[in-house]
């Protein structure tokens, strides 16, 4: 069934690409999403100061969450139309991000995990956006990327829709590792698209650190 929805996806962009040739959302210039004069006027960071957030031991990302152009590029990724193909531009930030750093960070010892959607919420989408920037990312870092062993084992409510608190209560819980010995004593980078509130991520790390993870740093697009 999965890969159903994989074919039908493939499909939409093929028509996509076919009768909507890719044009710049910001500038409407024909060839590319986002275009290098236009990607040139996003700040991207080019600084990062180590913190630890609750279960994870650093955050890495790119961009500030609540610029108009970058918000509106992972809107189109996550919602519709489901622009698989953004996650090739939006990963080309956090790329970028890790060249302009004078200290280029060494993760080669790390493995990726991206955040699990549950099965509703894939199919309606027809991808995992973490997922797919994360496969990005396994390419440029050559490390292994590892699916299947953190699951979301229930469906919980749109994380935009609620408060600080009422994303915390949303979320605990709803993560489970199946797989804890391809995990043990390894440092992982969880993938995500956006941080905000940090309950999504902060939840999925719990659950990493508690199978027994060595360490567990985030990394995302934006951090909102």
């Amino acid at each position: 069934m999965l890969l159903y929805y994989k074919m039908l996806g493939n499909i939409k962009n093929f028509l996509l690409d076919l009768f909507f040739p890719k044009h710049c959302f910001n500038c409407q210039q024909e060839g590319e999403y986002l275009c290098p004069d236009c990607q040139a006027c996003l700040e991207i960071s080019s600084i990062h100061q180590k913190e630890k957030y609750s279960c994870l031991d650093d955050l890495c990302f790119a961009t500030d969450y609540q610029k108009p152009l970058v918000k509106k590029l992972i809107k189109l990724f996550k919602y519709e139309p489901f622009i698989k193909e953004l996650a090739i531009t939006l990963t080309s930030l956090i790329i970028e991000h890790f060249q302009l750093l004078d200290q280029k960070p060494d993760f080669s010892d790390f493995v990726l995990i991206p955040v699990p959607l549950e099965k509703r919420r894939l199919k309606w989408r027809g991808f995992n956006q973490a997922e797919e920037i994360a496969k990005e990312l396994s390419s440029f870092l050559t490390i292994p990327l590892i699916n299947n062993v953190l699951i979301k084992t229930r469906e919980t409510l749109p994380q935009v829709e609620l408060s600080d608190e009422e994303r915390k209560e949303n979320i605990k819980g709803a993560f489970f590792c199946q797989s804890p010995e391809k995990i043990k004593k390894r440092k992982i980078l969880l993938v995500d698209d956006v941080y905000t509130t940090g309950a999504t991520m902060t939840e999925a790390a719990r659950v990493l650190k508690k199978s027994g993870a060595k360490e567990v740093i985030g990394i995302v697009v934006a951090r909102g």
